[in-house]
């Protein structure tokens, strides 16, 4: 299926590795030029070299600080017209009882989860609406649906700005600006191995052991491909969605058993 993207310009954060790559590049297959950001300059211009030499479109780095006003106008500055944003904070965590979250970390959360990406909207969907196209992606996770005990700041955040944009993708539809939250469950990425040996030491147990327990939990049984990640994200982007907007969609290979 042509998506209809050929010459559009997408922003992707979180763009050298994971999940932010693999969106990268789907939307690049479709002909899309990307502007890259992450904080390490070295992979990502290495992502964005490599995305130029397979797909034949503009890739832009740029290594900034998302989760910052400077950053964001770096990126928005090096973007120019912007016809698709993907909004991923990049921000790893670990369980903290809510006992122990103080004041400062849940307005830290709030930063990197739900303002960094508000701010993001407002400042690219006014040019959307002008030229009656735009297409806006929310990385979040799919624990907001059943969420987890030691990520109270997170998920309150995460939380947040699903209910902002419920809100805000009712105002820019009749534009045909879309708003969607994409929330993944477990996925091949380093950042998920990472996140599973750190569960392995608090556990005291294996990484073996808590892999194969997420596996057996996972009616898929197995990790999903971060292009399968990518690729539901470029669909959204895509002309033939315009009808979908507003929405939190999973995708986590079945794990979680709710109807909504």
């Amino acid at each position: 299926m042509d998506l209809g993207l050929k010459g559009r310009r997408a922003i992707v954060t979180a763009a050298s590795r994971g999940l932010g790559l693999a969106t990268a590049r789907s939307l690049a297959r479709e002909g899309v030029s990307v502007v890259m950001n992450a904080r390490s300059a070295g992979p990502l211009e290495e992502a964005a070299a490599s995305i130029r030499a397979e797909f034949g479109v503009d890739a832009i780095p740029v290594a900034v600080d998302f989760n910052t006003a400077e950053g964001r106008a770096e990126i928005l500055a090096a973007a120019g017209q912007v016809d698709i944003l993907v909004n991923n904070p990049g921000v790893r965590q670990v369980p903290t009882p809510s006992a122990q979250i103080t004041p400062e970390d849940w307005r830290h959360w709030l930063e990197v989860h739900f303002l960094s990406s508000v701010e993001m909207i407002q400042a690219v969907t006014p040019g959307m609406i002008e030229r009656c196209f735009g297409r806006v992606v929310n990385m979040s996770v799919s624990f907001i649906k059943f969420p987890q005990v030691g990520f109270a700041h997170s998920h309150a955040a995460r939380l947040a700005l699903s209910g902002a944009v419920a809100a805000m993708s009712r105002e820019l539809l009749p534009h045909n600006v879309t708003v969607n939250t994409v929330c993944p469950g477990l996925f091949d990425t380093d950042a998920l191995h990472t996140n599973l040996h750190g569960h392995a030491k608090r556990g005291n147990t294996t990484y073996e052991a808590i892999l194969q327990n997420r596996l057996e939990t996972c009616p898929a049984g197995r990790l999903g491909a971060p292009s399968e990640c990518g690729d539901l994200i470029a669909f959204l982007c895509s002309a033939q969605a315009g009808f979908i907007s507003g929405q939190n969609i999973v995708n986590d290979g079945g794990v979680y058993q709710g109807l909504f």
